[in-house]
């Protein structure tokens, strides 16, 4: 396989780094923790420019792109701000199941809301007892006429009590069949749906997080997304992509720490030379750069594929776990080159640590996605 990226992605990531230098500050993304929240004016110029939704069809307000521009775009935010890029292309996060299994008239009603910057939308998949093992879920929907009822609890719901709507996974019982795992689009608004318990996390701070609670809540038939018994099949779809988008995260996050750990050695004096002169330091960034080139060739190479309709689900693991790699281990050593100031907000490598973290286990674990790779390699042994 052999690709590059065009002059017309250079020049989407071009832009998005010149929208990304003139928005986004530290002092204002220090500000933003303490209120735990992105201003709305930051996500809707995004939207303006054409950031929020560029790979979605021109018919949903999207730019009708595909995922490697995506993916440039998450990467170029991210690397001039970790913490304000992840908020941003987290606005629409669940709403690629609308996207794929929603109904005309549902795509129509609220995809454009979040292209434009108006809307914020939300995945219920997880819940306490299962965690990441969604055929475990509890969460039941049981049919009345042309309505779902839904009764149970979902998990550390991203955007959880800002979104407009949200994508649940449930066991939908039929009168006359047994349960089977589908997906249902709830608005926020419905009666009966309680947000609980906003967390306060290590990072992704400005993406609120919270439970949410179904307590006899009414949507219509034509909320469905997909079919009953295909849920985890569209979860595993809807996560295909989100990796993807979290493999750019990540790959950002890197190249953001780095950059400002190469700042640092080349203006800290120490024993009469700058610490970058020393061949330790060197070493270090040396290491720091060779990761991100590999996290940056698999990343765009999954992205790639997937707009060629050739998506592979080792290849994704790949790139999500060499990013998440990237921006765990890149991050933690530009602590380890600034000292103590590394430790200091003002600073920002510690924040770019800290959502770091967050990128390496969201959408799964690092382990999970060995179990990934492992599995397409020992089918090719055998």
């Amino acid at each position: 396989m052999v690709f590059q990226i065009t002059q017309s992605q250079k020049d989407i990531q071009k832009a998005a780094r010149e929208f990304a230098r003139r928005a986004f500050n530290k002092d204002l993304v220090l500000e933003m923790e303490k209120n735990g929240s992105l201003p709305e004016k930051i996500r809707r110029k995004a939207a303006e420019l054409g950031f929020i939704g560029i790979h979605w069809p021109e018919a949903y307000a999207g730019a009708g792109l595909g995922m490697l521009e995506n993916v440039l775009v998450a990467e170029a935010f991210c690397e001039q701000e970790a913490s304000i890029g992840i908020a941003l292309m987290f606005s629409g996060f669940g709403s690629e199941c609308v996207l794929h299994f929603g109904s005309h008239e549902l795509r129509s009603a609220l995809l454009p809301n979040i292209a434009k910057g108006e809307m914020l939308s939300g995945a219920a998949f997880m819940e306490y007892g299962p965690g990441y093992d969604l055929a475990g879920i509890e969460t039941a929907a049981l049919k009345d006429c042309d309505h779902w009822v839904i009764h149970g609890r979902k998990a550390e719901v991203l955007n959880g009590g800002a979104a407009g709507f949200y994508c649940v996974l449930c066991r939908m019982k039929l009168p006359s069949d047994s349960p089977e795992i589908g997906m249902l689009l709830v608005e926020a608004d419905r009666d009966g749906l309680l947000v609980e318990n906003r967390r306060n996390r290590l990072g992704f701070r400005l993406v609120r997080t919270t439970d949410l609670r179904f307590e006899g809540v009414r949507v219509p038939a034509a909320n469905l997304l997909g079919k009953p018994g295909r849920g985890l099949q569209q979860a595993a779809a809807s996560s295909m992509e989100n990796r993807i988008l979290v493999a750019a995260l990540a790959l950002g996050t890197a190249r953001g720490a780095y950059a400002r750990a190469m700042a640092y050695t080349r203006q800290r004096e120490q024993f009469g030379r700058k610490i970058g002169q020393y061949q330790v330091t060197q070493h270090k960034l040396a290491e720091m750069a060779l990761m991100i080139e590999q996290a940056g060739l698999i990343t765009y190479s999954a992205a790639w594929h997937f707009d060629r309709g050739k998506s592979d689900a080792a290849l994704v693991a790949m790139a999500k776990l060499a990013s998440g790699r990237a921006a765990l281990e890149v991050s933690n050593e530009a602590i380890q080159i600034l000292g103590g100031y590394g430790y200091m907000a003002e600073y920002e490598v510690e924040r770019y640590c800290r959502e770091a973290k967050m990128l390496e286990v969201l959408e799964g674990n690092s382990a999970l996605m060995k179990d990934l790779i492992a599995a397409k390699c020992m089918g090719k042994i055998r």
